[in-house]
């Protein structure tokens, strides 16, 4: 089976700009990258973003839909057309998945029509998928609310698509491998991070929390996984820019040793 490549998400070199995720991609080994589309600029640019992926020699293989609350009014604040400007990204740079957020709650007239609009997308786009990804529950002073319709966990809606987030899982206190076991065949993608399951989204390196990320990994092949794993850690507080290296390219060492692939050269 061909190899399963491993993706450095530019939100993981966060506060460094887009740029620099693809110059630690290349010097680290990575398989490529993943573009979260977000206030930088040239995170919004095909050509900016060809370019670099032409001199460091590192292919966009995803993009992150703009669907944080701090991109909010990237592309304007209609969710739709920002998912059509995210798959026409992908197609200018030869990415074939659009990670997408199931819709806020207060988005109702978008969630409404959110799987309808979804299979829409895939008509209109057929060469991208469109992975919604899992989220979890917000808890705050023991009360507990879900910021997401139809709900958390979008393994249970039946998409076309998946995209499967450790650490979402682990502050939903959520089986990662019962869901990548719902979402079967569809599951299309993987954010790689840890997390200690205490109800908080963080982005671990993984192996320094509780998920089950090297038996996930372990497992994407025995289910006929043909997608991409990106590494989506957080190195804002990293002590140094060396620290936040060393952090990368121990995620991307335990990627390589639980997927059983070897690192890339040249």
């Amino acid at each position: 089976m061909t190899d399963i490549p491993v993706l450095l998400s530019t939100s993981s070199v966060f506060p460094e700009p887009t740029a620099a995720a693809f110059e630690l991609a290349a010097a680290l080994g990575y398989d490529g990258v993943e573009v979260m589309v977000w206030t930088d600029p040239v995170s919004q640019d095909a050509k900016a973003l060809k370019v670099l992926a032409a001199h460091y020699g590192v292919p966009v293989r995803s993009v992150h839909a703009p669907c944080l609350l701090i991109t909010m009014r990237v592309w304007g604040t209609d969710p739709w057309e920002k998912l059509r400007r995210s798959a026409r990204l992908a197609l200018e740079v030869g990415a074939p998945t659009v990670v997408v957020h199931p819709p806020f709650a207060w988005q109702r007239d978008y969630a409404t029509g959110f799987g309808a609009g979804l299979r829409a997308l895939n008509k209109q786009f057929p060469d991208v998928s469109f992975a919604v990804e899992n989220m979890y529950p917000v808890r705050v002073r023991g009360r507990e609310f879900v910021p997401y319709l139809p709900g958390w966990d979008s393994s249970k809606f039946g998409y076309d698509a998946y995209t499967l987030d450790l650490s979402h899982c682990a502050a939903a206190r959520a089986d990662a491998l019962a869901m990548a076991d719902a979402m079967g065949s569809a599951l299309q993608h993987v954010h790689l991070g840890d997390g200690r399951g205490e109800g908080l989204d963080e982005h671990l390196v993984p192996g320094r929390g509780t998920q089950p990320c090297g038996p996930l990994l372990a497992s994407l092949r025995s289910r006929g996984f043909t997608g991409s794993v990106a590494v989506e850690v957080a190195t804002r507080k990293a002590r140094s820019r060396q620290a936040r290296i060393d952090d990368l390219a121990a995620a991307l060492a335990f990627a390589r040793e639980h997927l059983g692939t070897p690192a890339r050269t040249g």
